[in-house]
C-alpha cells in the first residue's frame, strides 16, 4: 500500500511540475527567482523551524541530522532507513492599488533518502531551489500596452550530505550541493503609430542563462536532557559564500527577423553568479515524543548577490534575514485505544526579510503554519499535511502585494535494511 502511495505522489508532482511553473510570484522576476526550499512539510508546519531532529524524519536544512541514536526497541543496533517525498499546492491573490487577480500552482518540493552507517549516516535528494514564472505588463501614457515581461526556469540541487555523532548530545554534518538549471527571460516591445494604433510587429528580446556550480552547507545539532522529562535541543548552520557560473545568450526578434547578440564581445557570454553565505541558529525545549517548543533565526548576505547579465531599474539586494516559531505537540505516541492520539499536531509562524529591496520598499514575507503527521502502515511511517496562510509584499510604490495559502503533503516512510544476524 505504502509502494502505491509513494508512485502515485511522485508521478501526480512530477506531471503537475511539468505542466506548471514552479511559482507565479512577480518577485520571480527578480535575481535568480523566488526561493521555493524552505524544508520538509513537517518544517514548514512549525513556521519553518528546522532545529528539531529525530530518529523517523529527514532533516533537510540541518545535515547533522543525518547521524543519531539508534532505537531502543532495535537493542540500539541500529535505526530506520529514511526515505521522504513532498509537493504542494498554492492558490495566490495578487493585489495591486488599482486591481487584483488570482494564480495557482501544484509543485514538486523535494525527495530525499536517508542511510545510517554505525555513528555516520547519509543523505542524498533532489529538489528545486529557486523558481522562476511571471507574466508582467507596463502601459505608456496614453494607458497602451508597452511592455510584456515573461520568464520561466529556475535553480535546482542535488545532494549528498554525511552526519556523524561525536557523542550521545553532539552531531554535525555537511551537505555538498549541485545546483543547476536555466532561466529564462523575455520582454516584448510595443510601438505605436501617431493615431496610436499598433504597430503590426513587436521587438522581442529573449535572454537565457544555463547555471551550475557547487556550494556547501555545515550544521551542528546538539541535544541534552536537563532534566527527568525536559529535553534542549538546539542546532546551527553556516553556508559559506559560492559561485555558479552562468553561460548567457541573447537574441533580438522583429518580425521574422532574429539576431543573436554579440555577448562574447560585451565579456558577458559567461559570468558568475554568488550564492551568498547565510547562518542559522535556533533553540528549542520539549519532552520527548509528547512536544516541543523552539525558535531560530537565519541570515543570508544577500547584498552578494549580483547578476551581470540581468540588471534591473530601482531594484537592490539587502541582506535578508528571518525569525521562526514553533512547535509540535503528541498526546500519546503508542497508544492502542486512539489513532488520533497517536498524530503529531504541529503550528508556528515566521516573519521574514527576502532582502528584495524595489522602489525603495523592503519586500517583506510573513506566515501562519499549521500541520498534522498521521501514522501509516508500520515501522513509524507517516503522512505528513500541512497548511500555510501569508502574504509577501506591499501595494506601496505600485508593487505587489500576493496573500497565499500553501497546502503541502509528504510521506516520510521508515525501513529496516540493516539486522545483525544472531544465534542461538
Amino acid at each position: 500500500m505504502i509502494k502505491r502511495l509513494v508512485v502515485v505522489l511522485i508521478t501526480f508532482f512530477a506531471l503537475q511540475s511539468h505542466a506548471q511553473e514552479g511559482t507565479a510570484s512577480p518577485y520571480s522576476f527578480y535575481g535568480i527567482g523566488s526561493l521555493k526550499f524552505k524544508g520538509t512539510v513537517e518544517n514548514r508546519s512549525m513556521g519553518g523551524l528546522s532545529i528539531y531532529t529525530d530518529s523517523i524524519h529527514i532533516n533537510l536544512r540541518n545535515p547533522a541530522g543525518y547521524a543519531g541514536n539508534n532505537l531502543k526497541i532495535w537493542n540500539e543496533e541500529s535505526r530506520p532507513v529514511k526515505f521522504t517525498v513532498g509537493g504542494s499546492y498554492s492558490s495566490t491573490n495578487l493585489k495591486s492599488e488599482s486591481q487584483s487577480d488570482n494564480t495557482s500552482t501544484t509543485t514538486f518540493d523535494y525527495f530525499a533518502l536517508s542511510v545510517p552507517m554505525g555513528k555516520f549516516g547519509l543523505g542524498m535528494g533532489l529538489l528545486p531551489y529557486t523558481s522562476v514564472g511571471y507574466k508582467l505588463e507596463s502601459n505608456n501614457d496614453d494607458g497602451n500596452l508597452s511592455n510584456r515581461y515573461t520568464g520561466e526556469g529556475g535553480l535546482n540541487k542535488a545532494f549528498l550530505a554525511i552526519g556523524y555523532q561525536i557523542t550521545e548530545e553532539l552531531s554535525v554534518g555537511v551537505d555538498a550541493n549541485y545546483n543547476f538549471g536555466n532561466i529564462q527571460n523575455n520582454v516584448a516591445e510595443y510601438r505605436y503609430d501617431d493615431d496610436g494604433v499598433l504597430i503590426q510587429y513587436a521587438t522581442i528580446e529573449a535572454n537565457r542563462s544555463d547555471l551550475s556550480g557547487l556550494n556547501f552547507n555545515i550544521g551542528v545539532s546538539y541535544k541534552t536532557m536537563i532534566s527527568n522529562k525536559l529535553e534542549l535541543i538546539s542546532g546551527l548552520t553556516y553556508s559559506p559564500k559560492s559561485k555558479i557560473g552562468s553561460n548567457n545568450s541573447r537574441t533580438f526578434t522583429a518580425g521574422t527577423n532574429t539576431i543573436e547578440s554579440d555577448l562574447a564581445a560585451e565579456g558577458l557570454d559567461q559570468t558568475d553568479l554568488t550564492l551568498p553565505s547565510s547562518f542559522s541558529f535556533g533553540v528549542g525545549i520539549g519532552q520527548p515524543r509528547k512536544w516541543f517548543l523552539g525558535a531560530e533565526y537565519s541570515s543570508q548576505n544577500t547584498s552578494e548577490f549580483s547578476n551581470p547579465i540581468f540588471s534591473i531599474d530601482n531594484t537592490n539586494f539587502v541582506n535578508a534575514s528571518s525569525f521562526s516559531f514553533g512547535g509540535f505537540y503528541i498526546p500519546n505516541y503508542d497508544s492502542f485505544s486512539g489513532y488520533w492520539k497517536r498524530a503529531t499536531y504541529r503550528a508556528g509562524m515566521r516573519f521574514e526579510h527576502t532582502g528584495l529591496k524595489i522602489n525603495n520598499e523592503d519586500i517583506r514575507e510573513f506566515g501562519m503554519s499549521f500541520g498534522v503527521g498521521l501514522p501509516v502502515g508500520g515501522m513509524f511511517s507517516n503522512a505528513n499535511l500541512g497548511l500555510e496562510f501569508g502574504k509577501r509584499g506591499t501595494t506601496n510604490a505600485n508593487l505587489i502585494q500576493e496573500n497565499f495559502i500553501n497546502f503541502q503533503l509528504s510521506l516520510s516512510l521508515n525501513d529496516r535494511w540493516f539486522q545483525k544476524i544472531k544465534y542461538n
